[in-house]
């Protein structure tokens, strides 16, 4: 039998934002200790990554790469409903993931020391995000 709940985080910008706790705490309240976690991000223009939680130059330098990568406004894109950043926020959203799965051992998620959960908001005006927490216990 699995268990399966929903998170919704709204970033307070646009970038990387760590939402290891607001996971663990709700992964708390299933009370599952050993098994898998799956979650996944219910939006094309935001990512999740495990990454380092350590150093914060580690983030901005992700986000400078992506951004000069996947620029804003270029005028090649096609569409462009919502503003200058909203193809670029689907490019970036389609080279990352929208989804990880991760082990879980005596309750805790096994992330390595410097490592946490971040939700990359795409946007430059970051909205509600929806995940879907998935867990298979071990028997």
């Amino acid at each position: 039998m699995g268990y399966r709940d929903e998170l919704v985080i709204t970033p307070s910008r646009r970038g990387l934002e760590e939402i290891t706790p607001a996971v663990e705490q709700r992964l708390a309240v299933l009370g599952v200790q050993d098994g898998l976690v799956h979650v996944f991000l219910c939006h094309t223009s935001a990512s999740l990554i495990v990454q380092e939680n350590a150093d914060p130059d580690v983030l901005r330098d992700l986000e400078d790469w992506l951004d000069r990568a996947v620029p804003d406004g270029d005028p090649a894109y096609r569409h462009r409903a919502e503003g200058p950043d909203d193809m670029p926020a689907h490019i970036k959203g389609a080279i990352t993931a929208t989804e990880l799965t991760l082990p879980m051992a005596v309750g805790q998620l096994c992330l390595g020391t410097w490592q946490g959960i971040f939700l990359w908001e795409h946007r430059n005006q970051p909205r509600p995000r929806r995940l879907v927490l998935s867990v298979v216990p071990f028997a």
